[in-house]
Formats: C-alpha cells, sequence, structure tokens
C-alpha cells in the first residue's frame, strides 16, 4: 500500500488542497463564508440548477434509448454480434473533445444537418443531450445487457407457466433481478454527465455551463480562486455521494442471482416484434453512433471542391499553424502516444499494487484505501492541474517544465480503472496456490510470478488497455499542464476548434479522426482478450 498511498498524497490530495486553502484562506485563517458568498449568486445558482437537471435529463434519456439495446445484446443471437458490441463501445473510450467535435460536425453551422435541412442544434442543449446518450449509450448496454445475458430465462418462463402474462413475467421477476444493475448504469451515467466539461465546453456555447466547466472559467479565465475552490468542494461532496451509492449497488447486485452461461441464453430473433426491435436497435446504433462518427471523417476530407487529405497534410506544416501552435499539429501525436504510454505504465505499477494490498488485507482501513483510489472521478480534473502548477514548483519536486507532469495528471485517472479491472480476477485466486507455492520455497515475489501473473495476465493487458485510452483522451489537467511546444491530441483539438477560420475547423477535425481511430483499434484489441463477460462494465 505504501506506493499507492505516496502517490496520491503527493500527485492528488498535495495539489487539490493547495489549491483548495488558497482560495478559502486569507492570512492563514480559513474563510468559510465564502461558501454562503458564492452559492447564493444567482449566476452560481443557474449553474448548480443547469448541471443537476441535465445531468437526470440525459441519464434518463440514455436509459430509455439503450435498454431495448442491453437486452437485444443479451438475448438475441445474430451475425456480427461481437463486432457490433465493439463499435457501441467506440464513444466510451473517445475523449470528449472527440465526442464534442463529432456532434460539432453533426450540428453545427455548416454540419451535416445544416447542410440538409438548415437545422443546426449546436449551442442547444439537445446537442449536449444527444452527445451524452451517445458517449453512454455502451455504459448501460454492457452493465445492464452483461447481467440480463447471466439470468436464466426458465425463470421467466416458469412465471408464464403459473399464469402470468409476458409483461407480468417480466416485472415480478427479471426485472428485480435486472433492478441493482439498472440503478449502477444510471449512476455511473449520471455521474459521467454531472461532471460533463469537454461536450459542454464544445456544444454549450456561452450559455451553458456545468460545474467543472464553471472551475474552468473560473480559474483559467478570471483567476477566481475562492470560487472554484467552492465549486470543487461542492462537486466532490456531490460526486463522493454518487460513488457511495454506486458502491451500495454493486454490493446489492452480488447477492446470490441464479446465473447461467451466456450462451445458453442467446437465441434467434423468432417473430415480427423480435425482428422489429433487433431492426430499431441496428437503426438507433446507425443514426446515434455510426452517423456522428462518420460526420466527422467526411468533414476531415471535405475540401473546398470535393474530398481530400488536404488538411492532413496540414497537420504536418508549422507555417500553416504558426498562430495556433509552436510545432505543427502532427507532433500532437507522436506526444499524445509517449505521454499515454508512461502513463499506462504509472497507473499499472500503482494500480497494480493497489490492487494486489485489497485483495490481501481487510477491514475499513482497506476499505478506505479502495475509496481513496476513487477519488480522481470526483474532484474536478481542472483542480488537479492548476494545482500542480501551483504545488509542484519547487525543489525536489519543481516538474512544472518537465515532460513527466502530463504523464503524471493522466496515470491519476487511469489508476481507477486498472484498479477496478485487475481487482475481481486478483479475489479469484485461490490464496492456497501461493500458500503451497511459499511451502515448497518460493519467495513471495517467485510466488506472484509464478502463481498470480499466469492468472491476471489477460486482465493486465484490459487493464493496460483502459488506462491508455483514458490517458490518451484526458483534457481537463492536461489543458492546463500541456506545453505550447508539446500539445496532446485534445488539447490540439480545442485549441484549433478555438479559432476561426476553415483550415483550423478541418484540421481539428482531421486530428480528432486520428483520436478516433487510436481509440477504437485499442478496443477492438481489447474485445478480443476480454475475459470478463460478467455485469460489470
Amino acid at each position: 500500500m505504501a506506493v499507492p498511498v505516496a502517490f496520491f498524497a503527493v500527485f492528488f490530495a498535495y495539489p487539490v488542497a493547495a489549491i483548495v486553502g488558497r482560495g478559502l484562506k486569507a492570512d492563514g485563517v480559513w474563510q468559510f463564508g465564502r461558501f454562503g458568498e458564492v452559492l447564493s449568486r444567482p449566476d452560481i445558482l443557474d449553474v448548480l440548477w443547469f448541471t443537476l437537471w441535465q445531468a437526470l435529463a440525459s441519464t434518463a434519456l440514455t436509459l430509455l434509448i439503450a435498454l431495448p439495446g442491453a437486452y437485444v445484446f443479451a438475448r438475441f443471437d445474430f451475425p456480427g454480434k461481437q463486432l457490433l458490441r465493439a463499435i457501441v463501445t467506440v464513444p466510451f473510450v473517445l475523449p470528449t473533445v472527440v465526442v464534442g467535435t463529432a456532434f460539432l460536425a453533426l450540428l453545427g453551422r455548416g454540419g451535416f444537418l445544416d447542410g440538409l435541412w438548415g437545422v443546426r442544434l449546436d449551442t442547444t442543449v439537445w446537442a449536449i443531450l444527444l452527445a451524452h446518450v451517445f458517449f453512454n449509450y455502451a455504459v448501460v448496454v454492457r452493465t445492464v445487457g452483461g447481467l440480463w445475458s447471466q439470468l436464466d430465462p426458465r425463470q421467466e418462463e416458469a412465471a408464464r407457466v403459473l399464469g402470468a402474462g409476458r409483461f407480468a413475467a417480466w416485472r415480478r421477476v427479471t426485472l428485480p433481478a435486472l433492478a441493482p444493475a439498472v440503478a449502477a448504469a444510471a449512476l455511473m451515467v449520471f455521474l459521467f454527465t454531472f461532471t460533463s466539461f469537454g461536450v459542454v465546453q464544445i456544444l454549450g456555447g456561452p450559455g451553458f455551463s456545468t460545474l467543472e466547466v464553471e472551475i474552468y472559467r473560473q480559474t483559467a479565465q478570471l483567476l477566481a480562486l475562492p470560487t472554484a475552490a467552492v465549486l470543487t468542494l461542492v462537486q466532490f461532496a456531490a460526486v463522493g455521494a454518487i460513488l457511495a451509492l454506486h458502491a451500495w449497488t454493486v454490493r446489492r447486485r452480488e447477492t446470490a442471482l441464479k446465473l447461467v452461461d451466456p450462451a445458453q441464453t442467446a437465441r434467434r430473433p423468432s417473430g415480427a416484434g423480435q425482428w422489429a426491435l433487433l431492426g430499431g436497435v441496428l437503426l438507433t446504433v446507425l443514426v446515434l453512433i455510426l452517423l456522428p462518427l462518420a460526420v466527422l471523417v467526411e468533414r476531415s476530407l471535405d475540401v473546398s471542391g470535393g474530398h481530400g487529405l488536404d488538411y492532413y497534410r496540414a497537420l504536418a506544416s508549422a507555417d500553416a499553424n504558426s498562430g495556433t501552435f509552436l510545432v505543427a499539429p502532427l507532433e500532437a501525436i507522436g506526444n499524445s502516444l509517449r505521454y499515454a504510454l508512461v502513463a499506462t505504465v504509472i497507473a499499472l505499477i500503482v494500480g497494480g499494487l493497489a490492487a494486489a494490498a485489497l485483495t490481501r488485507r481487510g477491514g475499513r482501513l482497506v476499505r478506505g484505501f479502495d475509496a481513496l483510489l476513487m477519488l480522481p472521478l470526483g474532484v474536478s480534473a481542472v483542480t488537479v492541474g492548476f494545482g500542480f502548477l501551483i504545488t509542484l514548483d519547487k525543489p525536489p519536486l519543481d516538474l512544472r517544465t518537465s515532460w513527466i507532469l502530463v504523464p503524471l495528471a493522466q496515470a491519476l485517472v487511469g489508476v481507477p480503472f486498472v484498479v477496478r479491472t485487475m481487482l475481481p480476477v486478483l479475489r479469484a485466486v485461490d490464496g492456497r496456490l501461493r500458500e503451497a507455492a511459499a511451502v515448497l520455497g518460493a519467495s513471495p515475489l517467485r510466488a506472484w510470478r509464478e502463481v498470480d501473473l499466469p492468472l491476471v495476465r489477460r486482465a493486465l493487458l484490459v487493464a493496460a488497455g483502459f488506462a491508455f485510452a483514458v490517458s490518451l483522451g484526458e483534457f481537463g489537467a492536461t489543458v492546463f499542464i500541456a506545453r505550447p511546444d508539446n500539445p496532446t491530441l485534445p488539447v490540439a483539438v480545442a485549441r484549433l476548434l478555438g479559432r476561426s477560420g476553415d483550415l483550423n475547423y478541418g484540421q481539428a477535425m482531421a486530428l480528432s479522426t486520428i483520436l478516433m481511430l487510436v481509440c477504437a483499434v485499442s478496443l477492438l484489441l481489447l474485445e478480443r482478450i476480454r475475459t470478463d463477460r460478467s455485469g460489470e462494465f
């Protein structure tokens, strides 16, 4: 536990506490009255209200659209099912900047709908809600559908034999078993939409702002640290409550259920109703997921007079981007890959040690340690990034000019994914195997290498893939600490979108397409090695 605790203490707790303290302390005295001052401001109340209701609306809309997909993937067997399952997961691993860019190409000025019917939805709440459904569709499909596919259908059939109608049998038998999974999926969608940053920043315009966007504005544009500190603590408290509820629903899901092999429950659709349901889900995937991605690719190729690779070629020119970057935007690809690889190594070391520690001990200390590992998901990434700048500026940790600062920030986001992926597999390893190895003279390191590692190798690869994908797309903290001569892909996309001109817009589309393809390839590789088919995402 020593290495993970030290890592989080130095690179998470210290920067966050420092920036909150700088905002809430004056002459060494805590100014708690600033909570009342900030939270009574009408503009801040509007931000809080919008953050809450758009998250609720996004969650409800996602459940409404995605639950039929969860049923189809759980109960139907059809050609291309595994490929389609991977496709619907692509949006989840995409950086939110790319999601926003894709919907900007679909719904914005000069976008697909604007050119087809003269319809623009950018800077409206509908664009934000649709982008959130696009991003979170896979959370519901995989979390609920994963458990649904393992529920024994004979239980529902028995209820129908006893006289219950189709809907009554589903409501009384299947729904209670699915309720914890549905609740867990809803809470995760709510968490992601409550803390939404890149999507709202790109699609919302000046009229819409979530807590995360407002923290960024108060910190980076207004330098109002007291307001940013108060909003950070408010978001932290809200997300902490969400995570606690999620942990409770996960524990409920761990209660005894009669689960079967998913291969035994999937059948080819039969009857007009089932074929219509399958067709509706496929149409939803086509319109909601494939269309924005296809429009993004098309806009990256759309040059005056037809289609071509002009925007991709411009990415290699520093002269064409001298007003936006100190280097050619194409260098952001190499920067992002290097940063993400280093961040993945750090996340695997820290997260792997943490997961191993959690499997060997119990009690309140370990439960508190487990909660500590999830905290980066509950604190504003903007706060973490700005905290890096104001704390890691003195020896022996003067890292402001060091390239390692970006991978460290990205690893903070990757560690929870590593822990959540590794922990179930490590807990499934029979401890008697380690004891037998020890009795035969193996050291703890050799026992881990020869007993644990062969059993968890594939889970380790999956954890590495997820850590790489989330590190590649991290934006909230990186936007503060990425140097102008070493931008990452998400930062480069945001900068290009922030400047006018067809060239900047086209290059943003091209960079987003490249980032999308890298994330999609990573995900398809994960699908080939993934072993966990349970109800956990």
